[in-house]
């Protein structure tokens, strides 16, 4: 038998010719109409998210993948449902007495209909799973390539009105649009399809545009393709329609990231509440297990290391919904005309040109591995640049010292091994198991990536103000490469010195294109790309582009407003998240300073005064809560730091330097709780003016009082 690759649209594997789509395509048949509404939708939206794929054969599919789903849930459930007869299948139905003759006809039909019903509703949940996730697929690609398009709509028509004011026609400006899909992703995807529909198909370029706004799933980029249409046949000024449509979008970007930050706020706020409910939960187990009620170690167990993790990684998803991504890698891709590559790889991997010329002569694979050593020796040399240019990869170090150290704690016998032992030994334990791996791990991290995000933004921070200059200078008559030299002259900051290095590799043979190229690929930030991008595609028609530049200017002007205002509005969001964590471990320290040290002591009153242990602090062992109290704020804290960086970055890994901070806190503070616990009087004193307890502490003498016995009595009153 021959197997036939599976294609990235999600088609099936054939095997001898047959293929699941042909197997169940008679049951399509059966099951749809073709002129159907659900139908025409699917197969819009599979042209939406460019699958390949005819409809009637996907629909067969989906069909074919829900039944196979369902027979395997079916049998499930047919194996659950004996179960259930075993253990059920005698007796009375939910206590109801019945007739005797009505009693032995349900136990003579009791298993089969279980076995029934359970596999029947498993094979209808397996064939909804089957079905439905293949059908949703399309619907998710065609949004995520909306959500990509409507993001990065107001750069492209900024791009081709830069294009346009350059002298490009109209043509030339689609074709440049299409070609840019390394820095507009989507948006030129949807370009290609009208170029490569007017060549390859024979279509006229007004039909071309016309299907395309039809097709495309964005009802923004539609609605301009619908109006640049109307623009050219009717013969309009396309520079002045591209200028207010670039004014339009960006102001509707503007909008949409007000709607967006005022989303984020609401959700800081649920959060604020959601996050407070576990240590509502688990003050009223405490109480209820002290008191003899319902509480359970069990639940306390699953509010600690489950529902907390579980309220975090869902407000994460819901965060996620309204996030603005920054699509793109940022990196500059050369024309197919071009030699040479984008070198975006680690440099000690990536050995650069000769790469393509190794296996053919021995001389090329002797300068492949010298160039290996020397990349190799430049890391010894400088191992934190090269971190900072790959955080993520110092973990390939971390992680192995993480696993040595564990070990070699575990042979020595200082990391607990036990429950038992953990709880005799909390703070040390605790430390030993996740303290020391986040200390380890997330402390390089957070430094190596603060410092690449601050190094590569760095030149963002003069960017409009020098485009501006640029503009200026190639207004009075200079030169692209002359205004690039001056600039670098009379400014200062890292984007003048790339300015200077650029003016230099020029003078030395590289191309102004692979100079900006590479000057881009060196930070690789998106709106940098976009930016130089648009320069670099003006330049070569033209070496005055003022306009060009003025238009650069003023549109990264733009996104530094939105820049500005997502931080300022972020960094309220991150203010609510770690004020809403302190008051959550400022609580836990004074349930576990006050609280049950007044119940221990109560406790042990009565079990002085009766000669037997009291009943009203339950079984809880103080240890056992301390512990348990102990990582609640720890998870809390790690749980709240991935909160805070990726709201603030739309990145994970920005986390880090929160979660390092937060737990570290949460350490110390906890650090006092102990020392108070256990009695040290200037310890309990300085935890207690940590958490506000101060003035409770004659509280708690006063209870002491009240419920100790008269000293030298028979325990009566």
């Amino acid at each position: 038998m021959s197997l036939d690759r599976r294609r990235d649209d999600g088609e099936p594997t054939a095997v001898s010719g047959v293929s699941l789509e042909g197997l169940f395509y008679p049951f399509y048949k059966r099951l749809f109409d073709e002129d159907s509404d659900f139908v025409a939708d699917v197969e819009r939206k599979l042209s939406q998210a460019r699958m390949s794929s005819n409809v009637e054969l996907y629909l067969s599919r989906a069909i074919g993948i829900g039944i196979l789903t369902g027979l395997a849930l079916w049998l499930v459930g047919t194996f659950i449902g004996f179960l259930v007869s075993q253990l059920f299948g005698s007796g009375p139905i939910i206590g109801v007495p019945l007739p005797e003759t009505l009693s032995t006809v349900i136990d003579i039909i009791r298993s089969p209909l279980i076995l029934v019903v359970t596999g029947v509703v498993f094979g209808v949940i397996g064939f909804a799973v089957g079905f439905g996730a293949l059908v949703m697929l399309p619907y998710i690609r065609a949004s995520g390539r909306e959500r990509e398009i409507n993001t990065l709509l107001p750069d492209t028509i900024a791009f081709m009105y830069a294009l346009s004011v350059g002298g490009m026609n109209q043509l030339e400006i689609v074709r440049a649009t299409a070609r840019a899909d390394d820095t507009y992703g989507e948006v030129a995807e949807e370009f290609q399809s009208i170029i490569l529909e007017t060549e390859y198909f024979d279509t006229d370029y007004r039909t071309a545009v016309q299907n395309q706004a039809i097709e495309t799933p964005s009802d923004a980029l539609g609605q301009f393709l619908t109006d640049m249409l109307s623009i050219l046949d009717s013969g309009g000024d396309m520079t002045r329609f591209l200028e207010d449509q670039k004014d339009k979008h960006i102001r509707t970007a503007k909008q949409e990231q007000k709607k967006q930050l005022d989303t984020l706020e609401l959700f800081g706020e649920m959060y604020m509440t959601l996050s407070l409910f576990p240590l509502l939960l688990i003050i009223i187990l405490v109480i209820m297990t002290m008191m003899g009620g319902g509480g359970s170690e069990t639940m306390l167990y699953l509010t600690v290391y489950g529902l907390i993790p579980v309220i975090g990684i869902a407000f994460l998803v819901m965060v996620s919904t309204v996030t603005q991504d920054e699509f793109g890698d940022g990196y500059l891709r050369p024309d197919a005309s071009e030699e040479f590559n984008v070198d975006d790889g680690v440099n000690l991997l990536n050995t650069g040109l000769v790469r393509r010329y190794t296996g053919e002569y021995g001389v090329f694979d002797q300068i492949r591995s010298r160039e290996g050593r020397h990349e190799f020796r430049k890391l010894l040399s400088a191992p934190h640049l090269f971190f900072r240019d790959y955080p993520v990869l110092v973990l390939g170090v971390t992680v192995p010292v993480t696993i040595l150290v564990l070990l070699g704690a575990v042979l020595t016998g200082a990391a607990p091994l036990s429950l038992g032992g953990l709880q005799d030994r909390i703070i040390w334990g605790t430390f030993i198991w996740v303290y020391m791996p986040i200390y380890v791990n997330l402390l390089p991290l957070a430094v190596f990536h603060t410092w690449n995000i601050r190094s590569r933004r760095a030149v963002l921070g003069n960017l409009s103000e020098n485009l501006r200059k640029l503009a200026s200078a190639n207004d009075t008559g200079m030169t692209l490469l002359e205004a690039v030299r001056v600039v670098s002259d009379t400014s200062t900051g890292k984007l003048s010195d790339e300015f200077g290095k650029m003016y230099a590799k020029v003078n030395y043979g590289t191309s102004l294109k692979e100079a900006l190229r590479e000057f881009n690929n060196d930070y690789h930030i998106p709106r940098l790309a976009r930016t130089v991008k648009l320069i670099s595609e003006a330049q070569e028609t033209s070496s005055h582009i003022q306009r060009v530049l003025s238009t650069a200017a003023t549109t990264s002007e733009n996104q530094d407003d939105i820049d500005r205002e997502r931080r300022t509005r972020t960094r309220m969001q991150i203010v609510i998240i770690i004020m809403t964590y302190l008051t959550l471990l400022a609580v836990m320290a004074l349930l576990q300073v006050q609280f049950l040290d007044a119940m221990t002591a109560i406790a042990d009153d009565q079990a002085n005064s009766d000669g037997a242990a009291g009943e009203f602090i339950g079984d809880l062992d103080p240890n056992f809560l301390s512990m348990l109290f102990f990582h609640a704020v720890t998870v809390q804290a790690i749980i709240s730091a991935v909160v805070a960086g990726y709201i603030r970055n739309v990145d994970l890994v920005s986390g880090a330097k929160y979660a390092v901070a937060l737990v570290t806190t949460a350490l110390v503070v906890w650090i006092l709780v102990e020392r108070a616990t256990a009695g040290s009087g200037s310890s309990e004193g300085l935890v207690l003016l940590l958490v506000g307890a101060w003035p409770l502490r004659d509280v708690q003498r006063a209870v002491r009082t009240r419920v100790a016995p008269p000293t030298g009595g028979d325990g009566e009153d």
